[in-house]
């Protein structure tokens, strides 16, 4: 009898507590339940348009990969998954290949517009920084032959400073020189050299920096 009543009192408090903020307590645990719920429907939706975005490509694929691809036909591809499945990895493939594709048939402007959606589908903490970084290279290269120095010096300033790439600080380079900003541009390309491996391209380097003084 003695231990029923110990125990009784033991858990007293606790059931004092329960009573006091059974609303509290009933809210947090419905909204526990909910949060969970929406995890796994949201997961369960991301796989679906997963599997669909795929499917969608395998199509995109086919086309771009063919001897003649059609521009329309990709395009219209295209306008699917960014319409549809904009934050699935095969939109953003999909985007690189055809602004890849647009630039190797020299239509820059159309390859500039999918390089840019490219970067602001990836930037961000989670974004894909492999493509974020080929996709603002290449429009900055883009932005160069159009001779927009500022806007290609925007799309890779976050490189510029402290990047590891000696590639980047030789597109900084150039486009530095293009405005006249001499100082800078050898600035840059001697971090490029001290940062390529490769004597070729420490090669390349030391003759843009000796045409700047002729």
């Amino acid at each position: 009898m003695n231990n029923v009543y110990e125990n009784n009192m033991r858990f007293l408090p606790l059931l004092k507590f329960i009573e006091k903020y059974q609303i509290t307590i009933i809210l947090v645990v419905i909204t526990t339940i909910l949060a969970v719920a929406f995890l796994i429907f949201s997961n369960q939706i991301a796989k679906q348009n997963n599997l669909k975005a795929a499917s969608i490509y395998s199509s995109f694929l086919e086309e771009i990969s063919s001897s003649e691809p059609d521009n329309s036909e990709l395009n219209g591809i295209l306008d699917n998954l960014l319409m549809n499945y904009k934050n699935t990895g095969y939109t953003q493939i999909a985007l690189l290949n055809k602004a890849s594709l647009d630039a190797r048939n020299n239509n820059f402007d159309e390859s500039l517009k999918n390089f840019e959606i490219l970067v602001d589908l990836t930037d961000g903490f989670n974004g894909n920084k492999i493509y974020n970084k080929i996709a603002r290279v290449s429009a900055a290269r883009i932005f160069l032959s159009n001779d927009k120095y500022d806007e290609a010096l925007n799309m890779i300033e976050k490189f510029s400073s402290n990047s590891t790439n000696g590639y980047i600080h030789e597109l900084s380079g150039d486009i530095l020189f293009k405005q006249n900003k001499i100082d800078l541009a050898i600035s840059q390309y001697e971090l490029a050299s001290s940062k390529y491996n490769d004597e070729t391209s420490k090669s390349i380097i030391s003759m843009k920096i000796s045409n700047i003084g002729t």
